[in-house]
């Protein structure tokens, strides 16, 4: 299959079949997503919201985050993965929010990254999701599911190639959808330690499911 046939069929059944797909992350404005994906990072985002709510309300600004200390932020935080450093992270963005961005969340990738605790990846899913700009971030579940369905080459060793062959092939309007489609499938679906494949309707258009099973053109033709 072509890869150009193959992003066409995969984007075909996701617009069919996950017409809706968004960020399970839960928040209320820029700030609060910038938190939560901050403490995603090797962590589920299941945990993260089930200790963001007491941290929202007790640091509802910038500023109020930007005049406490990382230890006590760490007592809020502390069920997560590196809890010591992201808090260190979450009081540092925050000064820097309050002292060079006015307190408020920026939508420039190089101005995102200069935040403490914020990556590419973060930085492009405040992009897309807060400003629906066309970014495509690139997490543990992206570089995974893009590599077995094929829609990337093996050469792609890096989250920013992977990001780059992503958006060259997909259309610009539904790159933030996409990002979705494809963290979902692969926390749901396509696991890292066993993919659901007998559950998942990308199969026929699989490179991994037609390798690992020996699937061919001539084996789907009817008898």
């Amino acid at each position: 299959m072509r890869i150009k046939e193959r992003y066409q069929q995969v984007i075909s059944w996701f617009q069919e079949n996950v017409p809706v797909a968004e960020t399970e992350l839960h928040y209320n404005n820029p700030y609060e997503l910038l938190i939560a994906v901050i403490l995603s990072a090797q962590c589920t985002d299941k945990r993260v919201n089930m200790i963001t709510p007491p941290l929202y309300r007790d640091f509802p600004t910038p500023e109020s985050l930007a005049t406490t200390t990382p230890e006590v932020i760490f007592e809020y935080i502390r069920s997560v993965s590196y809890p010591n450093n992201k808090a260190k992270h979450l009081v540092g963005m925050a000064k820097m929010l309050v002292k060079d961005f006015n307190s408020k969340v920026p939508d420039k990738l190089d101005d995102l990254i200069k935040l403490p605790g914020v990556g590419r990846k973060t930085a492009n899913v405040i992009q897309s999701v807060v400003f629906k700009k066309a970014a495509m971030a690139v997490d543990t579940h992206v570089f995974r599911v893009s590599h077995r369905i094929g829609l990337v080459p093996d050469k792609c060793t890096t989250p920013l190639s992977v990001e780059k062959e992503l958006v060259k092939h997909i259309p610009e309007k539904l790159i933030g959808i996409a990002h979705h489609w494809l963290i979902l499938h692969g926390r749901y679906i396509c696991q890292a330690r066993t993919p659901k494949c007998s559950v998942c309707g990308l199969q026929m258009m699989c490179k991994y499911f037609c390798n690992t099973y020996k699937v061919t053109k001539d084996s789907l033709k009817k008898p």
